[in-house]
C-alpha cells in the first residue's frame, strides 16, 4: 500500500485510534485479513466470521509487526475501530484508489473471468509495473484488498469483479472506479439465484455503466460474439471496443484451431497490424479470453507483435483451471475443478476431446451449482455432450445432479461401462486407480462445493493408496 499514516488512516475510515502511542506511525506494508500474512508494516483488519473471530488474533498481529488493527472494538494494542470493518476497508480503498496515478482495468462475465485476469495482467506487465487480484478474490473484501495493495510504481491495476445480484457490481465500482471496463459473456453461472439472463445482464452492465465518457478516456470492451454483452454499448458513454471471432470485431481471431495438444492457435487481427498467437493454456475457450486481454492492451497503447507475444507466453496463474500433470506412467491429468457451470463444462469437455485423440478419455463430473429450475436440463445436457464427443468413460461423483448426468449420457446412448455413476470423491479415486491405463486422459471439474479437486490431487500423486481429503 502507499504509506499512509495511522491518524490519516482513522481520518479516512472514520475510525477512532486507541491504545496508539505515536499516530504519525506509518502502514507501509499490505492491508491483510489473514494473520498468516502480517509482515512488518502491515495493517491487519479483523473480520468477525462464523468460526473465526479476527479480533482474537490482535495482540499476536502486533507482535509479527503490523502498525495497528482495524477493528470493530479496541482490543488492547494498537487499533483503529471503526463500525463496520468492510465498510472501512472500502473506504480505504477508494480513498487510495483516487490518489495512485494506475489505470484501473475492472472485468466481469459469467464465465472466464479470472483467467483471462490472469491473461491480460501477463500481458500488461510486460509494458509496465501491474497489481492484479489473486485468485478470484472479487467481492466486497478482496477487491478492495487488491487495491490497497497498489504502490505509488504501479501503473495498472486489473481488477475481477464478481456479482450475486443486482447493485452488486455498481457497489464495487464505487470503491474503484474503473477507466476500462471488460465484460467478457452473459452465461449460467448463478442463474438461479438472478433469476435468468437478462436479469445477469442487467447486472454485469453496471460496469460499462459506471465507466467516464470516452473523451475523458473511458472504454468499453465488449464482445460481439455474446448479443446481451454486446447490447451493452447503449448503456455507456465509453468508447466501445468489440473482441470476438465476428468480423465486425475491432480485434479479432481468424484461423482458429487447436495444436494436436489441445492448445489453441490463431491469427489475431487488431487496428493497427495482425500476428499469429500460439497459445501455452489448454482448450479453445482461452481463444475468447486473449482476444478480451488483447483489446485491453491494444487500447492501453500496445503493439499487436508485443500482445502476440505475451499471450503466446502466458501460462496459468490460478490454480485447478485447466491444470495440466503429466505422470510419469503417460497418464494426463487435467484438473478444472475450481468451479463449474453450463458454459465452461462445455469447454472443458471439448478441450478434453482435442487433448485426448488416440487416447482414451475420461470426464470425472460434479454438479454445476445454483442453476435454479435449469439444473435438471442443463445436467443433462453435458451428460448427452460427453457422448457426442466420444469421451469414453463418464463418472458422475456425487448425489442427484450427479444421476442426471449419467442418466443424460445414458440417454444420448451410453450403456454398458461406457458411464457411471458413483456417491463420492473417494469412490472416484478407487474406480480410476483400479482402471486408469497408461496414455490416459482425465478431466476432472465441477462446482467448487464439490472438491473434486481432491480427486484430481490423488490421481496425480499416483497409484499410491489412500484416502482423498474429506470436505
Amino acid at each position: 500500500m502507499i504509506a499512509l499514516s495511522l491518524a490519516e488512516i482513522a481520518a479516512v475510515v472514520g475510525g477512532q485510534t486507541h491504545d496508539i502511542p505515536d499516530p504519525s506511525a506509518q502502514v507501509t506494508g499490505p492491508v491483510v485479513r489473514d494473520s498468516r500474512e502480517v509482515v512488518p508494516g502491515s495493517l491487519f483488519a479483523a473480520f468477525v466470521g462464523e468460526r473465526v473471530d479476527g479480533h482474537d488474533y490482535a495482540a499476536a498481529v502486533v507482535e509479527a509487526g503490523a502498525v495497528a488493527v482495524l477493528a470493530s472494538r479496541p482490543v488492547g494494542v494498537p487499533a483503529i475501530v471503526v463500525d463496520d470493518v468492510q465498510d472501512a476497508l472500502g473506504a480505504l480503498a477508494r480513498d487510495v484508489v483516487r490518489r495512485l496515478g494506475a489505470t484501473l482495468v475492472a472485468l466481469t462475465g459469467s464465465a472466464g473471468k479470472t483467467s483471462t485476469k490472469d491473461l491480460l495482467a501477463q500481458v500488461l506487465r510486460r509494458k509496465a509495473p501491474t497489481v492484479f487480484t489473486p485468485g478470484s478474490l472479487n467481492n466486497e473484501i478482496g477487491l478492495p484488498l487488491t487495491a490497497l495493495s497498489a504502490t505509488e510504481e504501479t501503473e495498472f491495476l486489473v481488477l475481477e469483479m464478481g456479482a450475486r445480484g443486482i447493485g452488486h457490481i455498481r457497489y464495487l465500482t464505487g470503491l474503484t472506479p474503473p477507466r476500462i471496463g471488460l465484460v467478457l459473456n452473459v452465461g449460467s453461472a448463478h442463474i438461479g439465484e438472478f433469476g435468468g439472463r437478462e436479469q445477469i445482464a442487467q447486472a454485469k452492465g453496471e460496469l460499462v455503466e459506471a465507466l467516464p465518457a470516452q473523451d475523458e478516456g473511458g472504454a468499453a470492451i465488449l464482445n460481439a460474439d455474446d448479443p446481451l454483452v454486446r447490447a451493452m454499448a447503449s448503456r455507456t458513454k465509453a468508447k466501445v471496443v468489440l473482441f470476438g471471432e465476428s468480423a465486425e470485431a475491432d480485434v479479432r481471431a481468424e484461423n482458429v484451431r487447436l495444436t494436436d495438444s489441445g492448445q489453441p492457435a490463431f491469427r489475431l487481427h487488431t487496428p493497427s497490424g495482425a500476428c499469429d498467437v500460439t497459445m501455452r493454456l489448454y482448450g479453445e475457450h482461452h481463444v475468447s479470453n486473449a482476444l478480451a486481454a488483447a483489446a485491453v492492451a491494444h487500447e492501453l497503447g500496445m503493439s499487436v507483435s508485443e500482445i502476440a507475444t505475451a499471450l503466446s507466453e502466458a501460462g496459468s496463474l490460478s490454480r485447478w483451471r485447466m491444470e495440466v500433470t503429466e505422470r510419469p506412467d503417460g497418464v494426463t491429468i487435467v484438473n478444472d475443478a475450481y468451479n463449474a457451470n453450463p458454459e465452461s463444462m462445455r469447454a472443458a469437455l471439448r478441450a478434453l476431446a482435442a487433448m485426448g485423440k488416440g487416447r482414451r478419455t475420461w470426464a470425472v463430473l460434479g454438479k454445476m451449482a445454483e442453476l435454479g429450475d435449469e439444473a435438471l436440463a442443463e445436467h443433462d445436457a453435458v451428460g448427452r455432450l460427453a457422448v457426442r464427443l466420444n469421451v469414453s468413460k463418464l463418472v458422475a461423483v456425487g448425489g442427484i445432479e450427479a444421476s442426471w448426468l449419467q442418466l443424460g449420457a445414458y440417454n444420448e446412448g451410453s450403456w454398458g461401462e461406457e458411464s457411471v455413476h458413483v456417491s463420492d470423491a473417494q469412490a472416484a479415486v478407487d474406480l480410476l486407480r483400479r482402471e486408469l491405463r497408461p496414455g490416459d486422459v482425465v478431466l476432472v471439474k465441477a462446482s467448487r462445493s464439490v472438491g473434486l479437486e481432491s480427486v484430481a490431487q490423488a490421481l496425480v500423486d499416483g497409484g499410491a493408496e489412500g484416502e482423498v481429503a474429506a470436505r
